[in-house]
């Protein structure tokens, strides 16, 4: 039987793969959520370089949550990525939630990113 970290390993790399059959060139909004914070960033695998990042630990968002385990904290991370991808040219990415199930705080984030001006 496989260890739970396997299983997740398993089942982020099996979203990957249906991601890049269909992305066509597009960029990654890649999201990784933890007990305490949620972070995402813009991801080019072409070149395998990171675009723009944001996470409920930088700076501007810091000091103004609450915590960094909510939706609110997410929906903030999420328009703050979207603002940076814009500004560095991107406008139409390709979602990847990896091993999280789109609900709650990683729904959040993408409807504030979406909200903020990206595309997916």
């Amino acid at each position: 039987m496989a260890s739970p970290k396997e299983t997740i390993q398993r089942r982020a790399s099996r979203v990957r793969r249906q991601l890049k059959a269909v992305s066509s060139g597009r960029l990654r909004l890649s999201v990784h959520r933890s007990s305490k914070n949620i972070y995402a960033q813009i991801i080019d695998d072409a070149r395998g370089q990171t675009i723009a990042a944001a996470s409920t630990l930088d700076g501007e968002l810091k000091g103004k949550l609450k915590t960094g385990a909510d939706q609110d904290a997410a929906a903030a991370v999420g328009k703050l990525v979207a603002e940076r991808a814009v500004k560095a040219g991107v406008k139409e990415v390709v979602f990847d939630r990896g091993s999280f199930i789109f609900h709650g705080r990683v729904k959040a984030l993408a409807e504030a990113a979406r909200e903020a001006g990206l595309s997916f």
